[in-house]
């Protein structure tokens, strides 16, 4: 089956309002990756040259330490975009990112951006405003560290993830990717789940945790 590149870069907030024409030089320009689970896409330091799309799949970006810790900073999924900052100011990646299951990814130059972006104030604004909301997103979760306790916020990224058909929240993270997430152990996280548990908040079923009371859980997050 061939990727429709076009209609993929159509999906994203950033490239939604290109013209035609422009959206066609953007897909004839970029190139599709696959990767497998747990490969890295960039790490930090690296060259910025590129912007990446989320066709399927999931991909972490995370901050680690000398000696081996790691904070996930945020989960990009299908249809959404990442590496903006390092297109806007043209330096280096200042995080790693790394893949959570099987994904396919398109790479758009950098260069080609900026130059729309120089032509199209419509570009321009949906860049800043892409930057702006993972800014939002970084302060809030830096915020939720100093003022939160551990199951306070394991119990905000639980709400964060999308909905089921059947209206149920269900985790789409392992507990040791949970706790990279929230800044804890999987120990403590463990801990947390299971209190939620025994409050009829959650279920925890062959390792898939579905949230059933999820106005509850809210409150007790402070939500």
């Amino acid at each position: 089956m061939t990727t429709d590149v076009t209609g993929i870069l159509r999906q994203t907030d950033l490239f939604r309002l290109l013209a035609a024409q422009d959206l066609e030089t953007v897909a004839g320009a970029s190139r599709l990756r696959i990767l497998g689970r747990g490969q890295i896409v960039f790490t930090k330091g690296d060259p910025g040259d590129a912007l990446i799309v989320v066709i399927s799949g999931r991909v972490k970006v995370v901050a680690r330490s000398a000696d081996g810790g790691e904070l996930t900073l945020t989960i990009i999924g299908p249809s959404k975009t990442f590496g903006e900052l390092s297109i806007a100011d043209g330096g280096p990646r200042s995080a790693d990112a790394e893949t959570l299951e099987r994904c396919e990814l398109l790479f758009v130059p950098g260069a080609m951006i900026r130059d729309i972006c120089a032509r199209v104030p419509a570009m321009a604004q949906a860049l800043t405003t892409s930057i702006a909301e993972s800014q939002r997103r970084l302060t809030e979760a830096a915020s939720d560290r100093v003022f939160l306790d551990l199951p306070r916020r394991v119990a905000k990224v639980l709400l964060s993830q999308p909905q089921s058909v059947d209206g149920v929240i269900r985790l789409n993270l392992t507990q040791e990717e949970l706790a990279h997430q929230v800044g804890g152990t999987r120990q403590s996280v463990n801990m947390a789940l299971r209190s939620f548990e025994r409050r009829g908040w959650i279920t925890v079923r062959d390792r898939v945790v579905a949230v059933i009371e999820a106005a509850a859980l809210a409150r007790f997050a402070g939500s």
